[in-house]
């Protein structure tokens, strides 16, 4: 099953505003998704640079969103656990959070990976985007992507 993700922002494949990017304001885009299956008990979402140069670049973990959630407004804190108990990991800086795009040379792709998963993961704030991905793999029952496309200025 697909769940489908899009972004106020940005439509698939496009380029991703500079607001939310090294050259703007560099906070989180907001994202919406629906579809979502009956009995998801947490959702999870992973985003990333697959052409960054020394390999693939993490720029968001959060995992623990509540089963009912179906977005996440611009702008979400960069703090281990928000008010709604779910848990962001660390970024490829080392922070906890959204860190935007800033990709050293040419066009990247930053694809926004929504997971729904049959539990929720025992991991706290903090968690790496391995950790992440090991603790929820046998529990994914659906998951869509939304692509981003940025070439820094």
């Amino acid at each position: 099953m697909a769940i489908e993700i899009t972004s106020a922002a940005f439509e698939d494949g496009d380029a991703i505003p500079a607001r939310y990017t090294c050259n703007g304001q560099d906070v989180s885009p907001p994202l919406s998704w629906e579809s979502v299956p009956d009995g998801t008990r947490s959702l999870a979402l992973i985003a990333d640079d697959p052409d960054a140069p020394s390999g693939t670049y993490v720029h968001w973990v959060i995992y623990n969103l509540p089963p009912d959630t179906r977005g996440l407004p611009e702008d979400v804190p960069n703090q281990q656990t928000l008010p709604d108990g779910a848990a962001q990991g660390v970024n490829g800086a080392g922070s906890v959070g959204y860190i935007g795009p800033c990709p050293p040379g040419g066009t990247h792709r930053y694809f926004f990976k929504i997971y729904a998963l049959d539990t929720e993961i025992g991991l706290g704030g903090g968690a790496t985007k391995e950790e992440a991905l090991d603790a929820i793999e046998i529990h994914v029952v659906a998951e869509g992507q939304l692509i981003g496309t940025y070439r820094r200025r």
